[in-house]
């Protein structure tokens, strides 16, 4: 099935006005459930309640409704994570709570929706490399974060200043896209919760 709409489609009289962000959250829900490729246009349009004219109004083709998506689902993620770390004192505490942020997301139903970005890491590497570099700098940004947070911790004392920040954080960040692949699988809260103590041992 082809990715672009179809030309007899892109007639089709007058788009229709729409929420665009609205759109484009049923838009990632459809990704993360199905991934890239078993998303046809039609599945996107089932779920964003859009008519074809809309959705050519707004989108050039699949990979465009994609892109969007995928900028508006790491957007979102970073301001919720960003609040999350809001007032704590010390980098210790920080990445506790980043590991807290990943397990609200990553068990039951949530959990196996999964995540866009670790599933489209999976999926896409070996077929687009425009969209595969997206991913990778979004899981890039993940590494800095944490590079920043165990130098903060070394900083004010809470982790242990003889740790290398980025080996450390890049073991940190293999923790947390651990919990959303398994995370697929309906894991509990509890189960993850159980990993945030193991993690943290690696700042000591």
């Amino acid at each position: 099935m082809s990715d672009s709409l179809p030309s007899a489609q892109r007639q089709a009289g007058r788009p229709r006005e729409f929420d665009l962000e609205a759109a484009l959250d049923k838009a990632i829900l459809a990704f993360r459930e199905r991934g890239y490729h078993a998303a046809s246009i039609a599945d996107l349009g089932k779920a964003m309640e859009l008519t074809a004219g809309s959705l050519y109004k707004a989108f050039k083709d699949k990979r465009a409704i994609f892109v969007a998506a995928l900028e508006r689902y790491t957007s979102l993620r970073n301001a919720g994570l960003r609040a999350r770390l809001h007032g704590l004192a010390t980098g210790r505490e920080r990445i506790a709570a980043v590991l807290d942020f990943y397990i609200d997301s990553a068990h039951d139903l949530e959990g196996r929706r999964g995540c866009l970005v670790v599933g489209s890491a999976v999926e896409l590497v070996t077929f687009d490399d425009d969209l595969a570099e997206l991913v990778s700098q979004a899981l890039r940004r993940n590494e800095a974060l944490l590079i920043e947070l165990v130098r903060q911790g070394q900083a004010d004392g809470s982790v242990n200043p003889s740790l290398a920040p980025a080996q450390t954080a890049r073991a940190l960040l293999c923790v947390l896209l651990g919990m959303r692949v398994i995370g697929k699988t309906g894991r509990r809260r509890d189960d993850l919760a159980e990993i945030t103590g193991l993690a943290l041992k690696m700042l000591d």
